[in-house]
């Protein structure tokens, strides 16, 4: 695990919805009232680990950090978490050079509004983004072979929220209050991931892919990957969801395995949720997730971004702050001897 910086997202060809309530029309068939009110906080441990793997990046306005010559629909932000294994140079390398990797050498798609068109150009220039960064780590003289990095990207460009992931970090998207997973973690447990790899001549030990490695994407891991061009039962390939946000979508979390091997990402929500409309501090949140997670005993580093859409509607106001009115009640002798009282001195 490693640093912080600050940038974005990657993707895979094939467009996925989450779930079956998730917004997935094509921007152009739908009404563009809402418009997201981006900004972000994040935080970072050690943890119980002795030194840190993980990197993240956050960029709440794209377009200014990239330069007047990039043009893309406003609000333009992006975020990632990079949880390096076997030491933090592929993490850190990803982070220092992820603006370059995917969207400078990438040709990333220009416009100032989205369409299908756009969106097929912006896949296809992720995708291409996560596959550089892969490959960089094999050239890298400053990378060993036998270190990698998942990867977990979220683009947002209008109204459209782009979620890449190789690995096992996650993104969860709160709408409404419910937790919807915007990412599924490679690992070996998960059905799909372990039916490719066998397939492509790899194997499963003790839920370790070819008894190594807990993840079944990565960037970096040369050891383990055969020569460009093969397929290999560890790729690169990222994953990738979408969704049009609307007025219920609130915030999306983003963070690295050590958050979810101890937590579910309902928890998560409601940690953060609870916390924005107390405070409003997506920081903060991060915090508390991070400090959660700890209390949680989880035994890896910790890295959270969480990415605001709105401002919650009715925050909380903490009780001892609250101003109580109380209610009186007199007896009628009471209320006799407090009106003479008033008149005798209403009279001096």
């Amino acid at each position: 695990m490693g640093a912080e910086a600050e940038v974005m997202v990657p993707v895979q060809h094939t467009i996925m919805s989450c779930c079956s309530d998730l917004d997935v029309k094509s921007p152009e068939t739908t009404i563009l009232q809402f418009v997201p009110s981006v900004r972000s906080g994040s935080f970072s441990d050690t943890g119980p680990r002795r030194f840190m793997e993980d990197e993240h990046i956050r960029i709440d306005d794209l377009s200014a950090h990239l330069g007047s010559l990039m043009r893309f629909p406003k609000p333009s932000a992006f975020y990632g978490v990079f949880d390096g294994h076997g030491g933090p140079e592929a993490a850190a390398y990803v982070g220092k050079n992820v603006l370059r990797l995917f969207f400078k050498d990438t040709n990333f798609p220009q416009t100032s509004e989205v369409d299908d068109a756009f969106l097929e150009g912006v896949e296809s220039s992720l995708r291409k983004g996560f596959l550089l960064a892969d490959l960089a780590l094999a050239d890298a003289c400053n990378v060993s072979s036998s270190t990698g990095t998942t990867a977990l990207t979220a683009l947002v460009l209008g109204r459209l929220l782009m979620v890449a992931n190789a690995g096992d970090c996650r993104a969860v998207l709160c709408r409404k209050g419910e937790a919807i997973d915007m990412s599924h973690d490679h690992r070996p447990s998960y059905a799909a991931e372990r039916k490719r790899v066998e397939e492509l001549g790899g194997f499963i030990d003790d839920g370790y892919l070819n008894g190594i490695l807990s993840v079944t994407r990565a960037l970096g891991d040369w050891d383990m990957k055969l020569p460009s061009g093969s397929a290999s039962p560890l790729i690169a390939e990222p994953e990738f969801r979408q969704i049009v946000l609307t007025e219920d979508d609130e915030f999306l979390i983003i963070g690295c395995d050590g958050i979810w091997d101890v937590m579910s990402s309902q928890q998560a929500v409601s940690i953060v949720r609870r916390g924005l409309r107390r405070h409003d501090d997506p920081e903060q949140c991060a915090k508390d997730l991070v400090t959660e997670a700890l209390r949680l005993n989880t035994f890896d580093n910790l890295t959270v971004v969480i990415v605001c859409f709105t401002s919650p509607d009715h925050p909380e106001v903490s009780p001892m702050r609250q101003r109580t009115l109380r209610s009186c009640s007199f007896s009628a002798e009471a209320l006799y001897a407090l009106q003479s009282w008033l008149d005798n001195n209403g009279s001096r």
